[in-house]
């Protein structure tokens, strides 16, 4: 099991307080480098704080964050400034909303994705002034990675239509696509299935499984669309009130009787009697 033999993200005891709530208590989880795992649970759970705490939106109380680049080199993502996780340790997320920028069209929202490169290679805007060659190469190689990605998604016919004309659908496959034009190892996705009807939700399955097939990264995800999370998960870490209730393989975590209790809501001894009545 990759989570346990090459970790790319490891998450330990990490608690996060709101005063004297405390959202996320002593959770302690692993990526494995290359899997899909999900992070499930019922609403209020916890989720999408452990999101924020790992991308730098939040600051955790306590605990450790650590990545782990492919050359051996640890990053503790709790020491760094927001900005470095994304540019540093190359960690990239989406959100439960839709954050496309709508007056934009869509080959300039993945154009935005290659901002820190482009400016490095404008010497902060002086080479591009210039057209020097060193910033027309990098521009160059941004447009080919975006159009690589419309490909991909197959938006490149709508490359320079206003992101905000698209489908509900694609506009979810182009934030996935901005994400992956900044390179991840990691790429965080908050609900990505969330509205989506059966046919997108297969293509979203698609697009996530070449992702980690072809580029190697690996994906955390949080969705409560079972069918996608049992369908593409390697691993499934379940969150019950901002407490660990379960870790392992869709199977497992399918049949474990404490998931089953959070998400009908009784007692783990009331699951069998509720189950017999409901029929499952």
């Amino acid at each position: 099991m990759r989570w346990q033999d090459d970790p790319v993200l490891e998450v330990e005891h990490l608690k996060m307080r709101f005063g004297g709530l405390v959202a996320v208590n002593d959770l302690s989880f692993s990526v494995g480098r290359g899997d899909i795992t999900a992070l499930i649970g019922p609403n209020g759970a916890g989720k999408t704080t452990v999101f924020n705490c790992i991308t730098g939106f939040y600051r955790p109380s306590e605990g450790m964050l650590s990545l782990r680049h492919g050359d051996g080199s640890t990053l503790l993502l709790e020491r760094l400034p927001g900005h470095s996780i994304s540019w540093k340790a190359k960690v990239a997320r989406t959100f439960q909303n839709i954050r496309l920028f709508t007056g934009m069209t869509v080959l300039e929202n993945l154009l935005v994705a290659r901002h820190n490169p482009l400016m490095l290679a404008s010497g902060f805007t002086v080479f591009g002034l210039l057209g020097l060659p060193g910033f027309r190469d990098a521009e160059r190689q941004a447009v080919e990675q975006a159009k690589f990605w419309l490909e991909k998604i197959n938006l490149i016919d709508r490359a320079d239509d206003p992101a905000g004309d698209l489908p509900y659908g694609a506009q979810r496959r182009l934030e996935i696509a901005r994400a992956m034009c900044t390179d991840p190892i990691l790429l965080c996705l908050d609900e990505p299935a969330a509205g989506l009807n059966p046919r997108e939700s297969h293509e979203l399955n698609e697009l996530l499984l070449s992702i980690r097939q072809d580029h190697g990264t690996s994906i955390l995800l949080i969705e409560h669309d079972m069918s996608v999370v049992m369908g593409i998960s390697d691993h499934v870490v379940v969150l019950d009130y901002g407490t660990k209730i379960a870790d392992g393989t869709p199977e497992e975590v399918r049949n474990d009787q404490s998931v089953i209790a959070a998400y009908l809501g009784v007692e783990d001894e009331e699951v069998e009697h509720v189950e017999a009545e409901v029929g499952l």
